[in-house]
């Protein structure tokens, strides 16, 4: 659903007004991303038997073979590469840089560094970006605003979700928070760190007069929220205060993004 709601913020706000558009994108950025759920489920079948939190997929619990698996991966990407094509060729070849990457750059080093977080965090930022190139056709500034902006809130949000399932993730092999011992005040200095940062980063559209001073007094107070959540797991260190991190980080983008849009001078 965040694949969805970023990608149309982004073709919304370069003014793209076409349903049709707007209907490839939506099923043609669901499908990509199905295709790279399923990739990383059937590339992880082993690992996620191993995790309470993943062990009920539909592989590990035989309720899917490998070979079905493929076959909807396949078609989904193909699929949805073709509806994004009919937009134009730089957003099929976006859809796919974020599939590729995903799959055959993220999924492998997620057992071997928590750098996969950064590497994760790339085609996790495509989704605004190919939205609005949805519209324009060209790759320019405004388009790259929008996909640093979502880079930068990769990083709490998905640290946050590293947080809490730290002990599941070691039961696969994985280690996804930033700092090597884990749940400590090293990763959650690391958090508060990019929390603190989002700040003026989602600021940016208004610094450069895109957007008004609702922009401003939504995406400073968010970000101050979202910050001093940051805050308090820094000082407490208990999962409680990162699980309420993740929520926000899922309510966080969305409202951002959308204010984007409606406060568009």
């Amino acid at each position: 659903m965040l694949v969805v709601l970023s990608a149309l913020s982004g073709y919304l706000f370069v003014d793209g007004q076409d349903p049709i558009v707007i209907c490839c994108l939506i099923f043609g950025g669901s499908l990509v991303t199905a295709a790279s759920n399923g990739a990383n489920q059937i590339w992880e079948r082993d690992l996620d038997k191993l995790m309470k939190r993943t062990s009920e997929r539909p592989i590990p619990t035989g309720q899917l073979s490998v070979k079905s698996a493929y076959v909807i991966v396949i078609l989904s990407l193909l699929l949805g590469t073709a509806l994004l094509y009919q937009i134009n060729l730089k957003c099929a070849m976006l859809g796919l840089f974020a599939f590729v990457s995903y799959v055959f750059m993220y999924t492998p080093l997620k057992i071997r560094t928590p750098w996969a977080v950064f590497v994760g965090a790339f085609p996790g930022a495509v989704p605004p970006l190919l939205g609005a190139i949805a519209a324009t056709n060209e790759f320019s500034f405004i388009p790259g605003i929008l996909f640093f902006v979502q880079f930068t809130w990769q990083f709490p949000h998905f640290w946050a979700i590293a947080w809490v399932t730290h002990e599941d993730y070691k039961k696969g092999g994985f280690s996804l928070l930033p700092s090597s011992q884990g749940k400590s005040k090293q990763s959650a200095f690391q958090i508060m760190i990019y929390s603190l940062a989002l700040i003026p980063f989602s600021l940016t559209p208004w610094l450069f007069n895109w957007t008004g001073w609702t922009t401003f007094f939504v995406a400073s107070s968010l970000g101050i929220l979202f910050f001093l959540y940051a805050v308090k797991l820094f000082i407490n260190l208990e999962d409680s205060d990162a699980k309420k991190l993740m929520f926000a980080s899922f309510v966080y983008l969305p409202i951002i993004q959308f204010t984007y849009v409606l406060d568009k001078i």
